[in-house]
């Protein structure tokens, strides 16, 4: 036998010995609103595939398009920070009727709004009546309540419905708020126009916020569910993930 051949031979043995780790990856498909993807599902893609061997494929867009992509399969998984009645009346709404008897809801974390202000800004702390009085346009300087003398620009999404509506409630008291609001789009925009103009300030899930702004507590402090929604019963990558959310996972989390 020449050396080459036992060369080969060598070669085949130890491959034989040698144990396969390479596995695919399983993937788990998620769709929905914003604040439950920045809060949830965005900060634990890393670690869960490191964990668990799943890797998440991610669809943001609202509460209502998460729940359609749900129904024709596009996803795995519905996510939002809205009640699933929201959820349904918006996907009836654009033509989509869901039969909630269809949908297993499971509550996986708590979102929370926060008020964004550029990190120039010094003012640190608001009062119920401050923030109530400028988003109303009752307050319109900064220096009226200890800050620099500049004018308040108060940034309101027109994409925003859930968040919107909770804020007036809860925080403006159904008042409605200034006319003289810069109007944004969805979440990111929000703190984009924010972290760009330093007389803003604007409201957000606490899971946008990043180095570009300064997150000050809403007050009285506003939280909603964040739900995951699946047809039927999950699978068992789906209740994989979800574990992975409400136990080791959770520290990842932005809540």
């Amino acid at each position: 036998m020449n050396k080459r051949t036992m060369l080969s031979l060598t070669l085949l043995a130890l491959l034989a010995l040698t144990p396969i780790a390479v596995q695919a990856s399983q993937e788990v498909r998620v769709g929905g609103g914003g604040a439950a993807m920045s809060t949830i599902f965005d900060p634990i893609v890393t670690p869960l595939q490191k964990a668990t061997g799943i890797a998440l494929s991610r669809r943001p867009s609202t509460p209502a398009n998460g729940l359609m992509d749900l129904v024709n399969g596009r996803v795995d998984l519905a996510t939002a920070a809205v009640p699933l009645e929201n959820m349904i009346a918006g996907a009836a709404k654009n033509g989509v009727t869901v039969d909630p008897a269809k949908l297993v809801k499971e509550q996986i974390g708590t979102n929370r709004t926060v008020l964004l202000v550029n990190p120039a800004n010094k003012v640190g702390k608001l009062t119920s009546e401050q923030i109530k009085g400028m988003f109303t346009g009752k307050i319109v300087n900064w220096k009226e309540v200890g800050g620099d003398d500049m004018a308040i620009i108060v940034v309101w999404g027109i994409g925003t419905p859930g968040q919107n509506a909770q804020f007036v409630k809860e925080v403006l008291g159904g008042e409605k708020v200034t006319s003289e609001s810069l109007e944004s789009t969805n979440y990111a925009a929000i703190k984009d126009t924010v972290a760009s103009t330093p007389e803003a300030i604007g409201i957000d899930p606490f899971g946008i916020a990043d180095a570009t702004v300064r997150a000050i507590a809403c007050n009285p402090e506003l939280t909603s569910p964040i739900i995951a929604v699946t047809m039927g019963k999950p699978s068992a990558d789906v209740q994989k993930v979800i574990g992975y959310i409400k136990g080791e996972g959770r520290q990842f989390t932005k809540q």
